[in-house]
């Protein structure tokens, strides 16, 4: 599981056939020359059914995180974009997400990127690239501005777009809170990425990508839950339930994976996109269970207890 555990799909390519589990698409304003950025590809974890638990609450557990409250409203890189209000109440039901799960060595929860985790996020987006792409170590801090340029930019489409970061800890506590990994979901039209991998999703459907898990800690399950992390907050988020994701032919391993899953191969790549050195891919789809929405459920709450 280790590889597909280090599933990456962020959409920067430095070599056009790219490697098994990692794919990159930064979109920076001004891209270098050696820069392409239609090889996206993603790759992840089996959804897991066991002991887990997704909730919503209005401040997290303590077992969770040290800093109990962040407004995503005064994050510096949400820019200055008017709200609706439905998407001010997506936006608090994005701050209050966690998704915890008990593994044999140790704990896991899941909630959204916060500003101050950038710098870290893009460390293990841009290593996890590097090592699949076996590239110089030189290249390492400029991934790393690239990763964290592009990370800004889908920060800016909050709450159409979201960054999930999981945190690790092992039953010992010795190591303390350590970022296990991350993942990208998209929620609609308005969050979908503007150059998507091909087969070209729906563009107004959910689609998952950008996965990758710190090397040290695969083969733990840890991708598999940031998988059923992203499936829980788009069951409660997302208006279409159907949500897409990308796997290339060749790896096998984790279209085994997504297979068990439920997901289906809903289109193939022809073998003309071998002419432009991009592997061949199959666009995969899941249709997700229906739930009441979290916003809509917060303001009927809301709603009920003004007559109460």
């Amino acid at each position: 599981m280790a590889a597909a555990a280090a599933a990456l799909s962020p959409f920067l390519s430095l070599d056009p056939n790219q490697r098994q589990h990692f794919h990159i698409h930064l979109n920076p304003t001004k891209t270098p020359p050696f820069l392409s950025s239609r090889n996206p590809l993603l790759s992840l974890q089996r959804l897991h059914q066991c002991n887990c638990r997704c909730s919503f609450p209005s401040s997290s557990p303590n077992s969770v995180t040290p800093s109990q409250y962040y407004s995503f409203l005064d994050d510096p890189f949400r820019g200055s974009r008017f709200l609706s209000n439905e998407e001010l109440e997506k936006l608090k039901a994005l701050e209050s997400f966690v998704y915890l799960q008990e593994l044999e060595s140790g704990s896991l929860w899941v909630r959204v990127m916060r500003n101050e985790e950038m710098d870290l996020t893009a460390g293990l987006l841009a290593e996890s690239f590097a090592e699949s792409m076996l590239m110089p170590l030189g290249y390492g801090a400029l991934l790393r501005f690239l990763v964290k340029q592009y990370l800004i930019e889908r920060r800016a489409v909050m709450p159409h777009a979201v960054t999930l970061v999981g945190f690790y800890r092992d039953k010992g506590g010795e190591k303390g809170n350590e970022l296990a990994g991350t993942v990208e979901v998209c929620f609609d039209k308005r969050g979908a990425n503007a150059s998507p991998p091909t087969p070209i999703p729906p563009k107004n459907s959910p689609y998952i990508c950008n996965m990758t898990v710190t090397k040290q800690l695969r083969r733990r399950g840890i991708g598999w839950h940031l998988l059923k992390a992203s499936e829980e907050l788009l069951s409660q988020m997302a208006s279409t339930k159907e949500v897409y994701l990308h796997c290339r032919m060749i790896d096998e391993a984790p279209f085994n994976m997504y297979i068990k899953a439920g997901y289906n191969v809903v289109q193939t790549d022809s073998v003309l996109i071998l002419l432009t050195l991009q592997r061949r891919k199959h666009l995969m789809c899941k249709k997700l269970p229906v739930y009441n929405s979290l916003y809509e459920s917060d303001m009927s709450e809301s709603g009920e207890e003004l007559l109460s």
